[in-house]
């Protein structure tokens, strides 16, 4: 038995270019997580494309794919999973005041390789 790995190459290859360009990480490759959270375009048309992720990817180690609903940020999940090979993802904290409170969030970097 072939890995889908092997027999989908191109269909995964189609799926995290898709999300590159939802995430438009050609002109903005950082994002904070409280942008990502507040941005509900990204997570739906990331969260769409889980009929394909399961069609080309074995999901198995992706709970955000197999059960999202048990997944806090699913579509996190699902970009840092599938843009592992093309990119490196570096983390970091970050402190900002926005509307007079202090919010605390991670900011993401992403490079590729």
């Amino acid at each position: 038995m072939r890995l889908k790995s092997e027999l989908y190459a191109k269909e995964q290859s189609a799926i995290t270019d898709k999300i590159i360009k939802i995430l438009d990480l050609e002109h903005n490759p950082v994002y904070t997580l409280y942008e990502l959270d507040n941005n509900i375009e990204i997570q739906t048309k990331i969260l769409a494309l889980i009929p394909e992720i399961r069609k080309y990817y074995s999901f198995n180690n992706m709970k955000a794919v197999g059960e999202p609903h048990k997944a806090l940020r699913p579509w996190l999940c699902i970009i840092k999973n599938l843009l592992k090979p093309k990119y490196n993802i570096t983390s970091k904290d970050l402190q900002f005041t926005a509307n007079g409170s202090t919010i605390r969030t991670h900011v993401y970097t992403f490079t590729k390789k």
